[in-house]
């Protein structure tokens, strides 16, 4: 009974003395596997977050291989547009290198050389609002004696027509050749026979030698000329018929000497026939010495003039200092810009002229036997094209001119001219052209052919429906077929400048008239 109390006391003890070292170890146990549970959280987490990147990453993979394989097919587009391109390219070089030869063929620039047709003409029918001819012309108003010329537009009653044909041949030693021969005829009769009353004349012809490989430094590409011509490097405004300069006569020249790649010179002597007035003997002719020179887009002309024995004629016989002159000279300074005025795209010119003596006839030179030794004309012109939206165009022109002792001691010309034509483009081939005009003159001639001092305003206003082949150019395409209606007014002192001036005619007199026509103009 004792022992197996000690016995069970002993058990108990020990059991007493072992159970808190198990529970110590399983607290161990599970600290540790929290711990671990931890970190495995953790390791998850950046798992899922490396995961989440790599899915980024490969999105933007994918991203780039879609757009790359975009980008292929748009490259493997053009490779195959450019291709088709350049296959049509080649057909057309193709073709027009077949045609050139075929050309060449047919035109030799070798042996026979080439020839060429050129020309321009105008032509219409002109009535009043009466149904009898019209009168008009760019220069019917008393400032047109001295070159004041206003629109053209509507305003011409005549049939012009000058054709000319030339010959060109460019050597084997690299020099060339030109022969040109022009005829020109200006008629007033809707007749379709006009012999009786034509103008025919053989207006130029003339040879030109160019690019002589015997001629070497400033004279290199230079071209000799001589004969009966129009000088080539001058301009005018054609939508006032008006020349700036008009160098025409029988004469010589060269043009072309180039003193660098940005001066260059013409040089010419021509002479000219006195016309229009009582001859004093047939020998009295004027001669012109002429350089024009340009540099850049600045051109200055000066032009010396002599007439031997023309001092000998009396412009009104009760005067006797009012003898015609014998010489004289004229300047010109002008500038080609390649722009409207420097305010938008489109072009412009502008020239001031300065004349003494004979040269006082500062736009036809040499044509004006009645001009004293002491006369001067100052005379000024500019003028440009613009578009100023799509379809609708602008020409403007300024024309004024100041002339003093021009035929008697102390007389006086002025005259200014203000001149615009719009083109409204409809279609292709079809345009409005409306055109105003507006010219101040004051005149007083002091008596030189019972002419009478006038000062007054003209005014011009034109509506001309046009056809034309294509929009090429709205002022400059050719030809055009024009119906118009033109309103005319001028002041009334205006009529009585002269007997025979345009106004003041019977049936022309200041109030308004109109006129209305149709025509066609062209050049070629």
């Amino acid at each position: 009974m004792n022992i197996i109390s000690v016995t069970t006391m002993a058990g108990i003890l020990i059991s007493g003395l072992a159970l808190p070292t198990l529970t110590f170890a399983n607290n161990n146990n599970a600290g540790t596997i929290e711990s671990r549970l931890e970190q495995l959280e953790k390791r998850v987490q950046q798992a899922e977050r490396r995961a989440q990147q790599a899915e980024y990453r490969a999105q933007i993979a994918e991203t780039k291989v879609r757009d790359a394989r975009d980008n292929t097919e748009r490259l493997e587009h053009a490779i195959a547009e450019n291709a088709a391109q350049a296959r049509e390219t080649h057909q057309a070089v193709q073709e027009t290198t077949k045609r050139t030869a075929a050309l060449e063929k047919k035109v030799p620039e070798k042996e026979d050389g080439w020839f060429e047709l050129h020309g321009y003409a105008r032509s219409g029918l002109m009535m009043n609002q009466h149904a009898t001819h019209s009168r008009g012309g760019p220069y019917l108003t008393p400032a047109g004696d001295t070159g004041g010329a206003v629109g053209r537009l509507g305003n011409e009653p005549d049939t012009y027509a000058e054709v000319y044909l030339e010959k060109k041949q460019h050597l084997d030693n690299g020099a060339t050749t030109r022969f040109m021969v022009m005829l020109a005829d200006g008629q007033e009769s809707y007749n379709d026979w006009t012999a009786s009353t034509s103008t025919l004349n053989v207006s130029q012809a003339f040879a030109e030698l160019g690019s002589l490989p015997s001629f070497t430094g400033v004279f290199k590409d230079s071209t000799l000329w001589a004969g009966k011509r129009v000088d080539r490097d001058n301009f005018e405004i054609h939508w006032l018929d008006s020349k700036i300069i008009a160098l025409n006569g029988t004469g010589g020249g060269i043009y072309d000497v180039k003193w660098n790649d940005y001066a260059k010179s013409n040089f010419s002597l021509i002479g000219r026939s006195f016309d229009g007035i009582e001859e004093v003997n047939d020998d009295i002719q004027s001669y012109i010495l002429t350089a024009n020179n340009f540099i850049g887009p600045v051109q200055w002309l000066v032009s010396g003039i002599k007439a031997k024995d023309n001092e000998y004629r009396q412009n009104r016989t009760d005067h006797a200092l009012d003898n015609a002159g014998n010489k004289g000279y004229l300047t010109m300074l002008a500038y080609h810009g390649d722009d409207f005025y420097g305010l938008r795209p489109g072009m412009s010119k502008t020239a001031l002229s300065y004349g003494h003596g004979l040269g006082a006839e500062v736009k036809t030179v040499g044509t004006r036997a009645e001009l004293t030794n002491q006369a001067n004309t100052l005379r000024l012109a500019t003028y440009g094209t613009t578009e100023l939206a799509k379809g609708w165009d602008l020409a403007p022109a300024i024309l004024a001119q100041s002339s003093t002792d021009r035929y008697i001691e102390g007389d006086d010309y002025k005259w200014v001219t203000l001149n615009a034509r719009l083109m409204q483009g409809i279609t292709e081939n079809f345009a409005l052209a409306y055109e105003a005009s507006w010219q101040y003159m004051d005149l007083d001639p002091k008596g030189y052919l019972d002419y009478n001092k006038v000062k007054g305003e003209f005014y011009k206003l034109t509506f001309a429906p046009t056809f034309r082949p294509g929009d090429l150019s709205p002022f400059f395409t050719r030809p055009e077929l024009r119906v118009y209606a033109t309103y005319m007014n001028w002041d009334k002192a205006l009529d009585n400048y002269a007997a025979n001036d345009t106004l003041g005619q019977t049936g022309f007199t200041a109030g308004g008239q109109w006129s209305f026509g149709v025509q066609m103009e062209t050049w070629f």
